[in-house]
């Protein structure tokens, strides 16, 4: 009796689709990233400057790199510190503060550079959850006994942000990242006059048609150097210490000056 074998249809469809699968794997996006300095050290006569981040992309299958339309935002934050924004009002023919609200650990200096606008980068839910641009940053701040951040159009937020703004200690440019070829790009990073001391963090995340293909992060560091460096490492370390030179100082300060202006 001859044997039956057994035979498996598959549709041509799903024949080609296991054979694309099998013949060409997924490919995966790598950024690689580097900035121009490490640590920038600042003196008493520090004007501002720039650092450069150069990075690439780099793919499983290069030969379909020039395929992919890629976008880049960058988020540079600083040091973090509790700052507090208050609201004035003139009353009775003077300013006085009327209300006044905390924000808690925020960045000190906060950059944010993109490609182009990043609304066209990205959906607002991807925007919120990826914390892209100012407006999605967090920044919590005391209300009452309650801890949040709030909507964008807050008063007191949209206060803090443009004083910062205006110090060039918070900005927002969509036309930083420039590609200089498809998978290459680089954006300044400048650094204002009164810049902040310390350590400073970038996250790189690259998108494509909306979504999330891969992220990294770098960091590099500002620090004092000179006499300021050395008052501020005595101050730290050696605080009682500090504290009594310096009152030393003002005392011998103030007994200089009544006898050179002592009258006879």
């Amino acid at each position: 009796m001859p044997r039956r074998i057994a035979s498996l249809r598959v549709p041509a469809a799903g024949l080609l689709a296991l054979m694309l699968a099998f013949a060409s794997p997924a490919a995966a996006e790598r950024l690689i990233v580097s900035v121009s300095n490490a640590r920038v050290t600042v003196t008493p006569n520090y004007s501002g400057g720039e650092l450069v981040l150069f990075g690439a992309i780099e793919k499983d299958h290069p030969a379909f790199a020039d395929q992919a339309k890629y976008d880049l935002v960058i988020t540079v934050l600083g040091p973090r510190a509790s700052m507090v924004t208050r609201r004035k009002e003139r009353k009775f023919g003077i300013w006085i503060n009327t209300d006044s609200r905390e924000f808690l650990m925020v960045p000190s200096y906060l950059a944010v550079f993109a490609n182009r606008p990043i609304d066209a980068i990205a959906p607002l839910e991807v925007r919120r959850r990826q914390q892209l641009g100012i407006n999605h940053v967090l920044l919590t701040q005391r209300i009452g006994t309650d801890y949040a951040d709030v909507v964008a159009d807050d008063q007191f937020r949209q206060a803090f942000v443009r004083l910062l703004e205006n110090r060039k200690l918070y900005r927002e440019d969509t036309a930083a990242v420039k590609f200089l070829t498809p998978t290459l790009f680089r954006t300044g990073i400048p650094l204002p006059a009164e810049v902040p001391i310390g350590s400073y963090d970038i996250s790189i995340k690259l998108f494509a048609a909306g979504e999330l293909l891969a992220e990294t992060d770098t960091s590099f560091e500002i620090a004092k150097i000179g006499f300021e460096q050395f008052v501020a490492t005595a101050a730290r370390q050696h605080g009682i210490i500090y504290g009594l030179v310096t009152a030393l100082m003002a005392l011998a300060t103030g007994w200089m000056a009544s006898v050179v202006f002592r009258r006879d």
